[in-house]
């Protein structure tokens, strides 16, 4: 089913894949509510046979296609919220929105899931099986996919799931992949050190909880260093650290927060005990008292390997050899459609957009206000989720 020219067809869906880009970029929207780019995708996919769900918790909504006969099911996916910050790009659509911007490539996920929908559309009548194109808001942060799937719109759930992700500091046009964990398990942390305050002058006279504070985030990072195997990817980083309101005065409390990131579920599980006893431990040898609360995140995204394998199929269908590049690694960055890869085979793939030609390694990374796409390298986006979509309904995970 994965014909030559799929790539080409992507092609001719530009003009319209960069518009709908554009105009989500230009009135970005963040969290779990994203009406007006929802509007704009329906808008986009008004005059395709597509059939619409939507639930209560979010924005989001899944558009359906049924193929020429009944068949396996696949989704494809797309987030559409941005970030909470200045856009410095000097782009004639840059956000007009302040302190929002899609600095993370929602914006293009979106228009390229949107062509996807497109193409597929126009090739219903050639396969057999039924395609969702889950547009999704709230990525960032706010568990958007969960929310989705509590609701009910992911049901009945599909035999396979693919996402896509730009990379704007990854050689133009090549698309990455790997088996097995590919992003991070992200959770939040904070501890309130609970002391007894006074006049600086006298700190005997007082439970000082800063030297308290100091001391749990020096021993955070040994507990990591001495209580896991190196090669283990586990990172915990403490990001905030307050206290005090002047000069001279021992405060009652200090506050210490930061992340934890893991790539399996049982060091997930190990990490949280730890951190927790560290913390409560170095309190008390401190005389002083600290409560630790940890806030899951989004769980490991891990890839299934013959989802992966499909995609690197269908990679170097569209542009060769050199059109795919295994990573070697994970990403200790978290994406929430790990939420989606816990209940079904699937996988999430990079699609580098640095602009061609120049060396992307100089290029800023996602969610830098600087950030930069190469939209022509977007119709490859939209030709790999369509193809990933095609290649399962005809042949599964032959």
């Amino acid at each position: 089913m994965l014909t030559p020219d799929i790539l080409e067809s992507a092609r001719g869906l530009s003009d319209g894949i960069v518009a709908l880009r554009r105009a989500i970029h230009a009135e970005p929207e963040l969290g779990l509510h994203t009406p007006k780019t929802m509007a704009k995708v329906r808008e986009a996919l008004a005059d395709r046979p597509l059939t619409w769900r939507e639930g209560s918790s979010t924005t989001g909504q899944v558009a359906t296609l049924e193929g020429a006969k009944p068949g396996r099911r696949v989704l494809l996916r797309g987030d559409m919220d941005a970030l909470p910050m200045e856009e410095k790009t000097g782009l004639d659509f840059a956000s007009r929105i302040p302190n929002t911007m899609h600095a993370c490539g929602h914006d293009t996920h979106t228009a390229m899931l949107a062509g996807a929908a497109r193409l597929l559309s126009a090739k219903r009548e050639e396969f057999a099986g039924t395609v969702d194109f889950m547009f999704q808001p709230g990525e960032e942060g706010y568990h958007g996919a969960r929310f989705m799937l509590d609701d009910g719109l992911i049901d009945p759930l599909p035999d396979a799931a693919f996402a896509l992700h730009i990379m704007p500091n990854a050689a133009f046009g090549v698309l990455a992949g790997r088996a097995g964990p590919l992003m991070a398990a992200a959770d939040q942390f904070t501890i309130t050190v609970k002391g007894r305050g006074g006049h600086a002058s006298m700190p005997h006279d007082c439970a000082d909880p800063v030297p308290a504070a100091a001391a749990i985030v020096s021993a955070i990072q040994a507990m990591v260093t001495r209580r896991f195997n190196a090669a283990s990817a586990v990172v915990v980083t403490v990001t905030q650290m307050h206290a005090g309101t002047a000069h001279n005065i021992i405060p009652d409390d200090a506050m210490l927060a930061g992340t934890i990131r893991t790539l399996s579920p049982e060091h997930r599980e190990k990490v949280h005990r730890l951190v927790s006893e560290t913390v409560s431990h170095v309190a008390k040898a401190h005389g002083v008292e600290a409560d630790c609360e940890i806030e899951a995140g989004f769980p490991v995204t891990i890839c299934d390997e013959r989802a992966v394998a499909l995609g690197k199929h269908v990679a170097t269908g569209l542009g060769g050899e050199a059109g795919w590049r295994d990573l070697p690694d994970p990403i200790m960055g978290a994406e929430d459609f790990s939420y989606l890869l816990e209940k079904v085979p699937g996988a999430m793939f990079f699609l580098g957009v640095a602009n061609e030609g120049e060396d992307w390694r100089s290029c800023c990374a996602i969610h830098s206000p600087r950030m930069h796409v190469d939209e022509n390298a977007l119709p490859k986006g939209t030709a790999m989720l369509a193809g990933c979509a095609l290649e399962f309904l005809e042949r599964g995970w032959e």
